[in-house]
């Protein structure tokens, strides 16, 4: 049920390996922001499994309601109502982000009533917002090229002020993969665990593509 478009090109297993990378990775660049609280929030029947993987440096929260739109709703409506004025929804496929470009999202909220972090196709790894807008993430487009679009055009109906971080790119398709893996040869520390597993893995094909008795 993860990266859908990557596995028509790679076994199950691996793709599902490659996500738990991921997700590490994203828990340990939300966590290097000293100031920042990171909560997990995912539909209610992973809560356990992903309290286990946690593995208690992130708490886990349950969405209301199915798919994308409704888990970004449920971000804003329960940690806004909470009191929390700058409040962060990044998605779990960006690990090698900068860490000053998602401090950077949570200052634009000081003069800003939304951030956005465009990706390169059109879709947006961030947003955030000061308080919650309950009708921000409804409309057709979410989790497709035009989500941006999309969330750009609630915001203009909604009439809020909007600010950007920098675009940039998550990880959706083989192309993204290789590009990553090539960033990340020069500097692994951007996303630890993803780097060993994309290292383990090239080792596994050239293996697989030369034979125990060479090519």
């Amino acid at each position: 049920m993860v990266k859908t478009r990557l596995a028509q090109r790679l076994p199950v297993e691996a793709v599902t390996e490659l996500y738990c990378c991921l997700l590490d990775d994203t828990i340990a660049l939300a966590r290097s922001l000293d100031t920042a609280e990171v909560v997990m929030m995912c539909p209610a029947p992973d809560v356990d499994e992903l309290n286990r993987f946690a593995r208690g440096v992130a708490d886990v929260v349950a969405q209301k309601g199915e798919g994308l739109a409704a888990g970004l709703t449920s971000v804003f409506a329960q940690f806004a109502a909470l009191g929390r004025q700058h409040v962060i929804a990044f998605n779990s496929d960006s690990p090698h982000l900068p860490a000053s470009v998602l401090a950077s999202a949570f200052e634009a909220l000081n003069d800003h009533d939304v951030v956005v972090g465009p990706t390169n196709d059109g879709g947006y790894y961030l947003v955030g917002a000061k308080i919650a807008h309950p009708t921000l993430f409804y409309g057709d487009g979410m989790g497709t090229r035009s989500a941006l679009e999309t969330l750009l055009a609630r915001v203009r109906e909604l009439q809020l002020s909007i600010a950007f971080t920098e675009s940039f790119y998550d990880i959706d398709e083989e192309r993204d993969l290789t590009r990553l893996a090539a960033e990340l040869r020069l500097a692994p520390s951007r996303a630890r665990r993803t780097a060993v597993w994309l290292e383990q893995w090239r080792q596994a094909v050239a293996q697989l593509s030369t034979g125990p008795d060479g090519p």
